[in-house]
């Protein structure tokens, strides 16, 4: 039975990501995520066509073909999914930034080596970040932040680097009152392999929901400060120093933190403070056993699967 069960979830992970599926999260709700679904969809193999389609005002499915080197990064207009070809679909030497924008979907693609963020989330709302592989950028790897709000990052897989992902950049005055009330986003199934910080670290948004996702050899794993309220449960924590903080780094002002049905191996005590929100009153989303969730990640995160 057990070979069998295997076979099968091979294979589900084996099936091409399809146009018609939907996020699960703070993407689903406010009329939902659906990219350039409706548009037109382009394949592109270099960096001229991906960034000539990346700014079209034209709803568009944006298919990458093999490996592109970008020179910079290259902003993304709304109403648009990104979608990797394969497994070898990768954009090297740039990220992506969704700056000002909404309903955009990035999938099944690699970023590295880009000199900023891999993908940069700013002033934007109806992202969807899932089944990518991001690694080795000179900043943050998915940061999150003036203003942005209704993200989903899921199935994702995070490694060699240090500060994975920022949600709310700074503690001034001004970015703490841009933030207020936004910033709701859902991490799941994502695997922060070896990434030691920020998975991500928060501030002052509520209800940041953190479930499902799988932590391996990290220094810290979720951080929650100036008054953010973050949910952390379902998740694997195996050799993390410290599963999640309350305070942490120059902020002064702690956050809030509630966790549940997390498992640890290996690892140090859980932080917590305070109350919050509960995530199912704004979706619904079926919670995996927090005991199954490495093997489901490992064998689920990242392109190709």
């Amino acid at each position: 039975m057990r070979v069998l069960a295997a076979l099968v979830a091979s294979l589900c992970f084996a099936m091409p990501l399809r146009a018609e599926d939907a996020p699960i999260g703070w993407a689903s709700v406010e009329g939902g995520t659906k990219g350039g679904a409706g548009g037109m969809t382009v394949t592109v193999s270099d960096a001229a066509a991906f960034t000539k389609a990346s700014a079209s005002s034209d709803p568009l499915v944006i298919q990458v073909a093999g490996e592109i080197k970008l020179s910079g990064t290259v902003r993304v207009k709304p109403n648009k999914t990104i979608v990797g070809q394969g497994a070898t679909a990768a954009l090297t030497g740039g990220g992506i930034n969704l700056r000002s924008t909404n309903n955009v979907i990035v999938r099944n693609l690699s970023l590295h080596d880009s000199p900023d963020d891999a993908i940069n989330v700013e002033g934007s709302h109806h992202v969807w970040i899932d089944h990518c592989d991001l690694s080795k950028c000179g900043d943050g790897l998915l940061d999150i932040k003036a203003g942005s709000d209704f993200v989903t990052v899921s199935w994702n897989r995070f490694h060699d680097h240090q500060k994975t992902c920022l949600l709310g950049h700074s503690d001034s005055a001004s970015a703490l009152a841009k933030d207020k009330g936004h910033l709701r986003v859902t991490y799941h199934h994502n695997y922060f392999d070896g990434s030691k910080t920020r998975h991500p670290r928060v501030r002052i948004g509520e209800t940041v929901h953190v479930f499902n996702n799988y932590y391996r050899d990290c220094e810290y794993g979720v951080a929650s400060v100036a008054d953010a309220g973050v949910l952390v449960e379902g998740n694997f924590f195996e050799k993390v120093q410290n599963p999640t903080h309350t305070l942490y780094g120059n902020s002064k002002v702690p956050g809030r933190l509630v966790e549940r049905q997390n498992v640890t191996v290996d690892s140090g005590p859980f932080a917590t403070r305070g109350e919050v929100r509960e995530a199912k009153e704004a979706y619904a989303y079926t919670l995996d056993d927090a005991q199954k969730v490495r093997e489901l990640v490992r064998a689920g995160a990242g392109v190709g699967k």
